[in-house]
């Protein structure tokens, strides 16, 4: 780096003004390679390869989702695989397509009229300006502004795709063609006027490959399921060709098959995909940031969104260049790069070395796979993404979280997806800013007269503590983020056992922030620590009941509001504190939730009551 900044003046200067204005580093990869040893490098190579055996089945579905060929899905994941780490924020999100941005891009592609041919002209300059225009949004810090859409907004969207390509796959299911259509309305009208086509061996063929799924799922939990299944399916259908039956298979894949560049610009095209990249990246982004967030929160790691927009960028651009497609933050691949135990964004890379070999080494046999199958493991995938239990958090805690979730999935499935995306984030920023505010964070301790006091600056007690934070505000989607961070800062004291949050003057609950609670008391307890809430308003309790976050925080951890006397509830946490700790003493700081650019910070503030324990 520092030969090519005395080499390249400019290359010095555009450095500087990223690291000091945009808070983007050109490669925090060399963090990671500064203390990288072998038993990091073994974590990450199982994890890798875990995540490369589901990623080129998954790959290819996506492919085919978004109705190109299935190479386009395999080398788009090498890519991102590869690329993104260079400069992504988290360890452990995956990059690459998703079943979201294969369908919305399919959305796009119906809606503009565009054929099979016309279309993979148009999906590169559709790559690159998305490319163009997350780089230039995270170099400005535009990332931020995810955390004022509701998860609500994503839950509907990605419920509604899953509706869409259900309803895709059913012919591919019966062995017949229809004309590509864009919502699903449509498809279900062509679907239904076409059923009298059916291939009844296709029928067949799709029947044997749920119930060899199914077997396989149950009887092999730890092998990829999801490639053993087309690998068998292909034996099946060799069977049945030597029978009669005709089947219909997928094109073989080769590297020879692997273009590069975006070809020649038209500027009428790019006039055409501005919008389509732009919704396209507004799903990305939405997409990624909540996994991301999700996996900081369950490892404690810390998340710069700003970061993490520009790795998409610079993936998505090289996507536009090597046949790719459209690249996002795949949940189901970063859950299972987490849970195989990954310690560094080098897993991602091996994944995607593992892909380029595999396009190699299984292109030629990729002719074998029989479609009716692929559709079908599709279709499993699919119906996946519909998370009843989100769901109904999002009807259950608030109404407007029902209003977004209710008005994204339906208009999902009249309108293009596209629409959809922009109906939804633009009512969840219009609700925030009805109610928008940062909630405040106040720690206390006791004195050695048993009364609580600010802790003294520079004062360390060893004893194990018992943390009283007072949670003051409003408490939603918009300031989640915030709260989970300064409360995950808290529980990085090594002396302490329990957090007590007060929470008497925190209003506008909703299901963003009771998952937040969620994931701050799982994050917790994988601490060994324990959270307790005392003096919770009836309305934060009944969100917390109704959306059923309360089991996973226990009745035993929960004190309500007791209006004749205020200190109450706090008294019996702090006894139900002392039963955890088996401790008569506390000590307590006073914490204060800093700004976006700024580190926490001790202040002078002082307690409104001082309950005795």
């Amino acid at each position: 780096m520092s030969r090519i900044a005395s080499t390249f003046p400019l290359f010095t200067k555009a450095t500087n003004w990223l690291s000091e204005n945009s808070s983007i580093d050109l490669f925090p990869l060399r963090h990671t390679l500064k203390d990288y040893d072998k038993q990091k490098a073994k974590a990450d190579a199982k994890a890798g390869l875990n995540v490369a055996l589901l990623d080129f089945p998954q790959a290819m579905a996506y492919a085919m989702i978004a109705g190109l060929p299935i190479q386009y899905g395999i080398c788009c994941s090498a890519i991102a695989s590869i690329i993104g780490p260079l400069f992504a924020s988290s360890r452990f999100v995956m990059l690459g397509p998703t079943n979201a941005t294969a369908i919305l891009t399919l959305s796009f592609f119906l809606g503009l009229n565009l054929g099979k041919e016309e279309s993979m002209i148009a999906l590169p300059v559709l790559l690159l300006l998305v490319g163009v225009f997350m780089t230039v949004a995270s170099l400005f810090r535009v990332a931020s502004i995810v955390r004022f859409v509701s998860r609500s907004v994503v839950t509907g969207y990605i419920t509604a795709a899953a509706c869409l390509i259900l309803v895709n796959q059913v012919p591919h299911l019966l062995g017949y063609h229809i004309p590509r259509e864009a919502t699903l309305f449509e498809i279900l009208h062509r679907c239904i006027a076409f059923i009298g086509h059916t291939q009844w061996p296709t029928v067949a063929l799709s029947a044997t490959t749920l119930v060899v799924y199914c077997l396989l799922k149950r009887s092999l939990r730890h092998i990829p399921t999801i490639a053993l299944t087309l690998m068998t399916m292909g034996l099946v259908a060799q069977g049945f060709l030597h029978f009669g039956f005709e089947t219909e298979f997928l094109a073989n894949a080769s590297f020879e098959k692997w273009d590069w560049g975006v070809g020649a610009l038209d500027f009428a095209l790019i006039g055409q995909l501005g919008q389509p990249a732009l919704a396209l990246c507004v799903l990305i982004m939405l997409e990624s940031a909540s996994i991301a967030k999700t996996l900081a929160a369950r490892s404690g790691d810390r998340i710069n969104l700003n970061q993490h927009m520009f790795s998409l960028g610079i993936a998505n651009t090289m996507s536009s260049l090597g046949s790719g497609m459209a690249v996002s933050g795949s949940l189901t691949r970063s859950m299972l790069n987490f849970n195989s135990g990954a310690r560094t964004p080098l897993s991602s890379m091996l994944s995607g070395v593992l892909m380029i070999i595999g396009l190699f080494a299984l292109g030629p046999f990729l002719g074998y796979v029989p479609l009716a199958s692929l559709a079908t493991l599709i279709v499993i995938v699919g119906a996946s993404l519909i998370q009843w239990d989100q769901i109904k958090i999002m009807l259950k805690s608030t109404h407007a979280d029902a209003l977004v979730f209710a008005l994204t999935f339906i208009s999902g499935l009249l309108f293009q997806l596209e629409t959809a995306i922009y109906l939804g984030v633009g009512l969840s920023i219009a609700l925030f800013l009805r109610k928008a505010s940062t909630p405040h964070l106040i720690e206390y301790a006791f004195d050695q007269e048993g009364q609580l006091r600010e802790k003294p600056k520079g004062h360390v007690d060893a004893i194990p503590e018992i943390s009283i934070v007072h949670v003051e505000g409003n408490l939603f989607f918009g300031s989640t983020e915030i709260f989970l961070d300064q409360t995950r800062l808290i529980c990085a004291d090594p002396n302490l056992k329990v957090i007590i949050l007060r929470m008497r003057n925190v209003h506008h609950l909703d299901a963003s922030s009771a998952m937040a609670i969620t994931d701050l008391v799982r994050f917790a307890r994988e601490q060994d620590r324990d959270i307790i809430i005392s003096g919770a308003l009836p309305e934060a309790e009944r969100i917390l009941r109704d959306s059923g976050q309360m089991a996973v925080l226990g009745e035993e951890n929960f004190f309500p509001h007791i209006p004749r006397n205020p200190n109450k509830a706090t008294r019996y946490a702090l006894k139900r504190a002392q039963e955890i700790t088996g401790c008569k003493e506390a000590t307590i700081t006073l914490f204060i939730a800093p700004t976006e650019d700024e580190q926490p910070k001790e202040e002078e503030n002082k307690p409104e009551e001082t309950p005795q324990p």
